[in-house]
């Protein structure tokens, strides 16, 4: 798939290739964004801290997923940079879950004019903060991400992306599918066809999976 709505260029080992980083996909580390600081954007969330006891309401929009706090943060900063200085002062919000909201991003990203730069800001001006969200993203079990995108191959060639390809394991590690020729798509993200089919299988993939394939 082409990266004109960035699912297919945010694939694992996109993430590897983005310019002028050694990114790695190992999920470690701290949530360090660089010694760049850069003014709040108001409408960005901001860490809130997790209520206990029998006031508690689990599952309410404002408690923060335990344990994920610092890849949320982290999250948060990569979007107020994204918004401050690289030059998408609408990127949305990441979930609670820390993930980015990757249908949103894509439809940002299918603007005209407004794909170059959507990974990190223009001139790559968020790497910084793109590098640690990745480094303490939560790690995933990927024979688990394996099977989310296995079903979600055999929905897309069911509903019509009849060469969509599967994800592989290779290492140990999930590698998504999709466009059997990435370098040259077979396939229009932008087509009718392809965005039906998108939305009949998203439900397929699991959080945080969908900007991958």
């Amino acid at each position: 798939m082409s990266f004109p709505t960035i699912t297919a260029g945010l694939r694992l080992a996109a993430f590897v290739a983005v310019p002028v980083l050694a990114l790695t996909v190992a999920c470690g580390g701290d949530d360090t964004t660089g010694t760049r600081s850069h003014d709040a954007v108001a409408d960005a969330p901001s860490p809130k801290t997790e209520p206990s006891g029998p006031e508690a309401a689990p599952g309410t929009p404002s408690a923060k997923p335990a344990g994920k706090s610092a890849y949320y943060d982290a999250q948060v900063a990569f979007v107020q940079c994204m918004r401050a200085e690289g030059g998408y002062k609408d990127f949305p919000d990441p979930k609670l879950s820390g993930h980015l909201d990757w249908e949103k991003v894509n439809e940002i990203g299918s603007q005209p004019g407004r794909n170059e730069g959507i990974k990190a800001g223009k001139d790559n001006v968020c790497v910084d903060e793109l590098q640690a969200a990745m480094a303490v993203e939560p790690k995933r079990d990927q024979q688990k991400s394996y099977e989310s995108m296995l079903a979600h191959a055999q929905c897309m060639r069911d509903n019509g992306i009849s060469r969509f390809t599967n994800p592989v394991m290779s290492g140990g590690n999930a590698v998504p599918g999709g466009d059997p020729n990435p370098a040259s798509p077979v396939y229009d993200p932008d087509s009718p066809a392809y965005k039906e089919a998108r939305a009949a299988c998203k439900s397929k993939l699991l959080d945080g999976l969908d900007g991958m394939q």
